[in-house]
């Protein structure tokens, strides 16, 4: 009869298990799977079994505590002087079990004998293994017997994975003696090992990082450099791991030269070229043009656009135009640092940029492509890049003219050096000229040298000198000549300067040093007393020749756009009136071109209070704007952006005939019907509420009858 009832562990255990297996708990110090109390025999604990069970049992042991570690192995939990009294406790108890078992079997019996039994409803072929290899007659047991039993043990032991998960956490954990106390205690605040690995991870990898940085400026040129291939030879393997990829991007980075084979890998794979330095990209872009442009033209256009923003921006000033952030403030946009930082010193790269506005600018037209030409080239010498600065022919050429620019005048000094610049072309690089009219065709240097003609011409008038005898004036023209004539240059190819119209100088001019003397003499003669002004009224014809020249002469053109946005900004109403007919027809339509307009409606602020006249308003607009509204829609847009700064200046009859005028058509672009609403609910808003009409009370009270005397 048997004295102890079969075995069965207890849920406690495997539940507890579970719990250390899924919240990833591994205390070395006690098992996460033994309880409080070990588990005792239903029977008195008397006889003694076998010891053919003990080397199962002890086998089942040495497997728990070899997978959880050698601290685990060594001290059984028990610290460094042995087992612990509960240990020892359980250990003795399955020894007596064990042997009480294997007298009970007898002979034959076990899993040796094919006879295996289970009882109860708990029981598992796991637990009779363990006690019942090599029971009986106390044979020896060979090498099988001893892999039944651990087979058994590793199959009765539903412990196991969370020892082994330990183990493999300590083999490959970061071996700090320190960290044996520090990561329990990361442990009670609940945070994961992840994320303390990963710190660690990243920690290293920025150490990794500075080093690089370090080895690249470090020793000799030849040495560092051989270092960096040596590394990125070894690292590139791992280029696509997210992790490691900044190391191998650093490393590519300071190498002036990366292999041809690693270039080409990087270029075919999108991920790493999108994460790769600019200093590896442009190693690439050298030799791949078409990819360079894919970069560039986005840049292209963006700066087209934001050129275009201001020039339709519905902020109408005449303090605060097109023209009024200094040139280096402009250079220091979005799109010209990008280039910038995108050629560096790379001067293959720069005639690559070059080369795209050349392009651009003959498809285009786009005079925007000019200005950023000259913007590149002076961020380039703001950076201080000499290998590109020293081999451009046209870089102290725009030096000097932005300084020009930035002070809005050309005088004496600058215009000498300006000549001596191009009078030291000489024969056979006249493909400079071509460069350096795309520069002066620049839209900040042509309002530059106009602004400093028309001061000089009226410089002239007080001194009483004819245009032709003024050196500086005929530089201006030259560079005038110059900068317009950009386009048909680079064209034809003919780099050669071209030739200045003598009627220019000799009659046109002088033309406009009369308007001058006109003006004055009005001003003048309205400042005397009243008892000695002339009978002289202001002049309202306009010259033939004048009309004549604005369109067929594109310099002459150009001058007198600029001297009526000059008299505009006088509030020159009378000499605005009278040479307002001249520019329906004008040189290539110059006159509803987007920069003068720009600059014409910014200066009509000035002369807010005559758009209640309707004479005024009838020239302004009737007379000039809406003849060109039906088929240029950027003139339509500026008239919108005109009205809606100064609709309340306008008389309402005038204001309502010019909203029906200006209504848009069904081939109208977005911009003009947006700002075309924008207009009707600002007059919406301003028209009064109808009154409500109410019949007031008769005041009137009826008088009493009064008899008459006839009537007595």
């Amino acid at each position: 009869m048997t004295l102890y009832a079969p075995f069965q562990p207890e849920p406690f255990r495997d539940s507890t298990c579970l719990r250390a297996l899924s919240k990833g708990s591994l205390n070395p110090t006690r098992p996460a799977w033994s309880s409080a109390e070990p588990h005792r025999p239903l029977g008195p604990r008397g006889a003694r079994g076998q010891r053919g069970s003990r080397r199962g049992t002890l086998v089942r042991r040495n497997l728990g505590a070899a997978a959880r570690g050698p601290r685990a192995a060594g001290a059984a939990w028990g610290g460094p002087r042995g087992p612990g009294r509960e240990l020892r406790r359980d250990r003795d108890w399955e020894l007596d079990r064990d042997r009480d078992r294997d007298r009970e079997s007898g002979p034959g019996t076990g899993i040796r004998a094919g006879n295996p039994t289970w009882s109860g409803p708990r029981a598992r072929p796991g637990r009779h293994v363990r006690g019942a290899a090599g029971a009986g007659s106390g044979q020896r047991r060979g090498p099988q017997g001893d892999a039944d039993e651990l087979h058994g043990a590793a199959e009765g032991h539903r412990a196991v994975p969370v020892p082994s998960a330990g183990l493999l956490q300590t083999e490959n954990g970061v071996l700090l003696p320190s960290l044996q106390y520090a990561l329990p205690f990361l442990d009670l605040h609940g945070t994961p090992r992840l994320e303390f690995h990963q710190s660690v991870f990243d920690e290293l990898r920025e150490k990794l990082l500075e080093r690089v940085s370090a080895i690249a400026v470090e020793g000799k040129v030849e040495e560092r450099y051989k270092k960096l291939e040596d590394l990125l030879e070894k690292s590139f393997s791992l280029v696509k791991m997210p992790s490691i990829q900044p190391v191998v991007m650093c490393v590519m980075k300071h190498l002036p030269k990366v292999p041809e084979k690693k270039l080409k890998l990087v270029m075919a794979d999108k991920d790493l070229y999108k994460a790769c330095a600019v200093e590896v990209k442009r190693q690439i872009w050298q030799d791949n043009q078409a990819l360079f442009g894919d970069e560039v033209s986005p840049l292209l256009k963006q700066y087209i656009l934001e050129k275009e923003n201001i020039l339709f921006s519905n902020d109408i000033s005449f303090l605060q135009n097109f023209f009024s952030p200094s040139p280096k403030t402009r250079r220091q946009g979005e799109v010209v640092q990008k280039l910038t930082q995108m050629i560096g010193k790379n001067v293959k790269l720069y005639d690559m940029v070059l080369q795209f506005l050349r392009t651009l600018f003959l498809r285009t037209r786009n005079v925007h492509y000019c200005t950023l030409r000259a913007e590149l080239l002076m961020s380039l010498h703001d950076l201080e890049i000499s290998d590109i600065c020293t081999v451009d022919p046209c870089h102290k050429f725009t030096w000097c003219l932005d300084a020009c620019i930035r002070e809005k005048f050309v005088d004496n000094k600058r215009a000498r050096e300006l000549q001596g610049f191009l009078d030291g072309v000489k024969k056979g690089q006249e493909q400079v000229l071509g460069d350096l009219s795309m520069i002066l065709c620049d839209p900040f240097a042509i309002n530059t040298l106009a602004l400093s003609t028309i001061r000089h011409l009226q410089d002239l008038v007080g001194q009483d000198t004819l245009p032709r005898e003024s050196p500086d004036l005929l530089l201006l023209l030259r560079m005038l000549s110059l900068g317009q004539g950009a386009w048909d240059m680079i064209d034809s190819q003919v780099f050669k300067e071209p030739k200045m119209e003598v009627e220019l100088i000799t009659r046109f001019l002088p033309l406009l040093m009369s308007f001058v003397v006109d003006d004055h003499t009005f001003t003048v003669d309205q400042k005397l007393p009243s008892e000695e002004k002339g009978p002289i009224p202001y002049p309202s014809t306009i010259p033939e020749a004048f009309t004549k020249f604005l369109q067929e002469n594109r310099i002459a053109c150009e001058i007198g756009l600029y001297y009526i946005l000059h008299i505009t900004k006088q509030r020159n109403k009378n000499a605005f009136l009278r040479l307002l007919p001249a520019l329906v027809e004008t040189f290539s339509d110059l006159a509803f071109s987007d920069i003068f307009l720009h600059l014409l409606t910014g200066n009509l602020t000035l002369l807010s209070d005559e758009f209640a006249l309707e004479e005024f308003c009838t020239s302004l607009f009737d007379g000039f704007f809406l003849t060109a509204c039906s088929r240029k829609e950027n003139v339509h847009r500026h008239v919108l952006r005109l009205l809606l700064h100064l609709h309340h200046k306008v008389a309402p009859a005038k204001l309502e005939s010019l909203q029906k005028a200006l209504e848009p058509t069904k081939q109208s672009g977005e911009a003009v019907k947006e700002l075309y609403n924008q207009l009707s609910e600002k007059l919406e808003l301003r028209k009064p509420s109808p009154a409500e009409v109410t019949e007031t009370p008769s005041m009137e009270l009826p008088l009493p009858t009064v008899p008459t005397p006839a009537s007595r």
